[in-house]
């Protein structure tokens, strides 16, 4: 049989001219990135706010004590990040105002529910893992053992987040770690308000790799009936705040889970493969009793989903590709979840609500 021939079709003038504006887009998104990093640092956000919400890029200068010569270049980096949505322009021409991104990135003005971001803005575009993802393509070309190092542990030589971390730095290893405590202790409050029901008739919660214990902690106060004990690794329990309310244990979850009626993984799960999800799950079902009992294990995840509008899902993709950059882990979907539970034995689970590109999940024994 003859092969099928295939013409190529070759895109109009205005066609070619949209997509060299949107290649230059692509290319250059980094920058965008970059001046946010610029932003946070030299702490506009919060000089912004200091100045009543709106300021002046003469303003600015001052509050921010840069040379004077350097104000036509900061409105070149203002009217990037308005441009971007990052702040806004203000009611007086030449001013800019903040926006609920930029109230993330204000130095203490973070409430209950929502925690100051600027580590998690340093952390993610920090020169090592900028310089991970600039390997990615070299990462790629090679033939490695499975399961295969990450592209940052394969450049660098050490995982992140590892007892090894710190050999690339002490200050990049505090700043990682504060990058990390603030994607997890985000929106914290409005969690436990908004899907009460998951902590709801327990008598006893395990929150594993449960840090600090801002989230157990966050839990007693809504529910005062219920012990929680929280299980990390023994270098993070010594850090520690001392709390009544909370009881901290050293260990690790693919030995030993503390037995309760509910065990919780937020964000645990994103950081390891699927082979280590499901022995964690399976050290939670051991530490669970039966459903009839009230046994289940407690969720808070990325479930990937082109239902979802079309911001949210890209910030779900870019956060499995920040994953795949630096960890063995990866953000998953439904069915992906569903396999993982029925491969550590679970019998059924229930995704009972969605906040923002979180979901909340009940898994049961």
């Amino acid at each position: 049989m003859a092969a099928v021939s295939q013409t190529t079709v070759v895109p109009a003038d205005a066609e070619l001219l949209q997509a060299q504006a949107d290649l230059w887009r692509h290319s250059l998104y980094y920058l965008t990135s970059m001046a946010l990093k610029c932003a946070v640092e030299l702490c506009i956000p919060t000089a912004i706010h200091n100045l009543g919400g709106a300021a002046s890029l003469q303003d600015l200068v001052n509050a921010l004590s840069l040379p004077k010569t350097k104000l036509p270049f900061l409105g070149r980096l203002m009217r990037l990040l308005v441009t971007s949505g990052i702040f806004v322009s203000g009611e007086d021409e030449g001013s800019y105002r903040l926006n609920p991104l930029s109230w993330l990135l204000v130095e203490g003005a973070e409430a209950e529910d929502h925690g100051y971001q600027k580590y998690f803005v340093i952390g993610t575009n920090s020169r090592n893992c900028v310089d991970a993802a600039l390997s990615l393509a070299d990462w790629f070309k090679k033939d490695l053992s499975m399961p295969p190092p990450s592209p940052f542990e394969d450049l660098h030589g050490v995982p992140l987040f590892h007892d090894y971390t710190p050999t690339l730095g002490e200050d990049f290893d505090i700043m990682i770690n504060k990058s990390l405590a603030a994607h997890d202790n985000f929106a914290i409050g409005t969690t436990v308000r908004e899907c009460n029901g998951l902590f709801q008739g327990l008598q006893s919660l395990t929150d594993c790799c449960g840090g600090d214990g801002t989230m157990a902690r966050a839990v007693v106060k809504v529910f005062p009936g219920i012990k929680c004990t929280v299980l990390d690794l023994p270098k993070v329990i010594k850090k520690a705040p001392a709390d009544d309310a909370v009881k901290y244990v050293a260990g690790d979850m693919f030995d030993s889970i503390p037995p309760a009626q509910a065990v919780l993984l937020k964000l645990v799960l994103h950081f390891w493969d699927d082979e280590d999800c499901v022995k964690i799950l399976e050290r939670c079902r051991n530490a669970i009793p039966s459903r009839e009992e009230g046994g289940k294990v407690i969720i808070i995840e990325v479930v990937l989903g082109h239902s979802m509008e079309p911001i949210m899902y890209e910030a779900q993709v870019l956060l499995d590709m920040l994953m795949m950059v630096n960890t063995r882990g990866r953000q998953r979907a439904e069915n992906e979840w569903l396999e993982i539970f029925m491969k550590a034995g679970f019998s059924d689970y229930k995704i009972v609500k969605k906040i923002g590109p979180r979901a909340f999940i009940e898994v049961y024994p």
